[in-house]
């Protein structure tokens, strides 16, 4: 069996009155994305920064390939934080170059920018590019030294659509290198199109674990049929399933969307205005953490 290239040990955050990371426990795959989720104010990002070493632990343990965190586990990451502010006058060229400088371990230069696709903006400075140029330039910066595990927290946030599209097409090409990534984010379609591996954390804990496809299995089994309001409930009755009704429509939850049309089709139920909904990894979510807003 792989060892993992990161284990978390009943890893605790306490706070005067507080405890913001309660025993979080988990193992990652070297090779893959691994997701931390949760609502506002889980623990994701304090846990996050205990596994980085940026903030001191008040208990638990962290393990880089089997060891204790060491300097070849400060050489050896890359971390893209949820803000950063970069140095004002440099131009995007100038501050790549500073920062790589700064490093034993380094990274061919000329591959990051091309990556990270910055060949447009190396003149710019920075106070003249984009929110997501700055995010693709924040990324460039946590991947100078040629690390093995990158932290990336929140990277899309606030960025437009083709922002984030973007930014997890490279994100993608970093995982084809082999490089292990730690993301946390909320939103929940980034989640599912970029982690193998995911953890669901609520007020300081682990919910729980698995692959996107597991958790939906897990949580969220069916798939929901919506038909129109127009069509009479009694049309509906005596079906394998349980219909309810709501004020978008008559919904119905199966195991099998084939079966369960062919049934209706049976009934001469007119499908034309049909919605079907797959469960995905929001919903799986919304079942764990609850829908109710989180400031």
């Amino acid at each position: 069996m792989t060892q993992p290239i990161l284990e978390v040990v009943d890893l605790v955050k306490q706070y005067p009155g507080l405890r913001a990371v309660d025993g979080v426990s988990f193992a990652i795959r070297p090779g893959i994305c691994f997701g931390l989720l949760g609502p506002n104010g889980a623990g994701k990002t304090t846990t996050i920064e205990m596994i980085e070493d940026t903030l001191d632990k008040t208990s638990g343990e962290v393990l880089y390939k089997g060891q204790p965190r060491s300097q070849r586990f400060r050489e050896e990451v890359g971390i893209q934080f949820q803000s950063t502010q970069l140095l004002q006058y440099l131009t995007v060229e100038e501050t790549l170059k500073t920062f790589h400088r700064l490093y034993t371990r380094q990274a061919n230069l000329d591959d990051i920018i091309s990556t990270c696709q910055l060949q447009d903006i190396l003149k710019r400075d920075n106070r003249k590019i984009s929110g997501g140029q700055k995010q693709r330039l924040l990324l460039a910066l946590a991947l100078l030294n040629e690390p093995e595990l990158i932290f990336l927290d929140e990277p899309t946030t606030g960025m437009d659509p083709q922002a984030r599209r973007n930014l997890w097409d490279i994100v993608e090409r970093i995982k084809t290198k082999g490089k292990t990534v730690i993301l946390t984010t909320h939103y929940m379609d980034e989640a599912q199109i970029l982690c193998d591996d995911i953890a669901v954390m609520d007020q300081g804990k682990i919910l729980t674990t698995g692959t996107p496809r597991e958790l939906i299995q897990r949580y969220c089994p069916h798939i929901t049929l919506q038909l129109p309001l127009t069509l009479p409930a009694e049309a509906l009755t005596d079906l394998p399933w349980p219909v309810e009704t709501r004020p978008s429509g008559h919904e119905l939850h199966v195991t099998d969307a084939k079966e369960a049309l062919k049934m209706l089709l049976a009934r001469d139920i007119d499908l034309s205005n049909i919605s079907i909904h797959s469960p995905n990894l929001e919903d799986v979510f919304l079942v764990l953490t609850g829908r109710s807003l989180r400031e």
